[in-house]
């Protein structure tokens, strides 16, 4: 199944973000707080932004940003040339079906489903389709995200640059190989909540020393906030950072002794290989129930939605 190649963009051509249409299948919260970082960040316009599911349910929180919605899958390939897949990992193959005889040259796949592939994805979809893959975090929606970004093998470096300047409006989107997308889990999709746990003890230890709770979780995120920014503002390493706060036989080094007998370091470091170990397997599982889902919807016929209950033969 061949790309309509008269509809490719000219060769060189850098599309303007506020005049880009961006579709969402599926609708749910990590599909949501993308779509509000690029609102608020002021790169997409909300009418140009398009999302599908099933019900009303999730679609509530793009019609809140002024964004359209639908029920239908097609819609969203006929309104969009930026389309995120951010459905359930297990349906993305029955999906992808639908949608593959909408799918033009003159769109980008860019997937958020955990656990599939990038070649699983461009084998059921037209030739010389343009896919990625993409792992953000939840402070997407504060547009201080952090999203790994994969590209695959139809994708050129034009393609990756709009992709980028999209995903930016959500935070930092930094381009690796795919195999860093579970490591990205472990560091980021999940190290956020490691961050909340910390900065909820650091609180915590405040109002054991007589501080209200609230002063103190304010006081907390500022100084994580601060942390954070001085690491990217000044290029320092950490290590060096830290060490520029320690005095001799001052406050912070004796701190500093308590969390390392308390193993937080190490700790840590296990917590980011379990994070990114359990990826891989349930990146595994999801490609088995994905290939399952597959094979079961090919044998008994299953409709691909309540508008269109015409079955779509794969691509060859």
């Amino acid at each position: 199944m061949e790309l309509d190649a008269a509809a490719a963009p000219a060769v060189g051509a850098m599309e303007d973000l506020r005049t880009l249409r961006v579709g969402f299948i599926g609708a749910g919260r990590m599909a949501a707080a993308v779509a509000r970082g690029m609102v608020r960040a002021g790169g997409v316009p909300p009418v140009n932004i398009i999302a599908s599911a099933p019900s009303n349910n999730n679609l509530d929180k793009f019609l809140v940003l002024g964004c359209k919605t639908t029920h239908s899958n097609l819609e969203v390939l006929k309104n969009s040339t930026v389309v995120f897949l951010a459905t359930k990992p297990q349906i993305i193959p029955v999906v992808l079906r639908e949608i593959a005889p909408a799918v033009t040259s003159d769109h980008r796949v860019v997937s958020m489903a955990a656990g599939i592939t990038l070649q699983s994805i461009e084998d059921l979809l037209p030739d010389k389709t343009r896919v990625f893959r993409m792992m953000p975090n939840l402070a997407c929606v504060v547009q201080a995200g952090a999203i790994m970004l994969a590209r695959g093998t139809n994708v050129d470096d034009l393609d990756t640059a709009l992709v980028k300047r999209l995903l930016s409006r959500c935070g930092l989107c930094e381009e690796g190989p795919e195999s860093h997308i579970d490591i990205h889990t472990g560091l980021s999709g999940s190290g956020i909540a490691y961050v909340y746990v910390f900065a909820e003890a650091l609180a915590e230890g405040a109002v054991k020393m007589g501080m209200p709770g609230a002063m103190a979780n304010k006081i907390a995120a500022q100084t994580l906030l601060g942390a954070a920014r001085m690491i990217q503002e000044t290029g320092e390493h950490p290590a060096v950072l830290r060490g520029a706060v320690c005095t001799p036989a001052g406050t912070t080094i004796h701190a500093l002794h308590e969390l390392e007998k308390g193993a937080l370091r190490s700790t840590v470091m296990n917590a980011v290989e379990t994070a990114t170990n359990m990826a891989r397997e349930l990146g595994k599982k999801k490609e088995r129930e994905a290939q399952w889902s597959l094979l079961s919807s090919k044998d008994v016929g299953i409709p691909l939605k309540e508008e269109s209950t015409r079955k779509v033969e794969l691509p060859s």
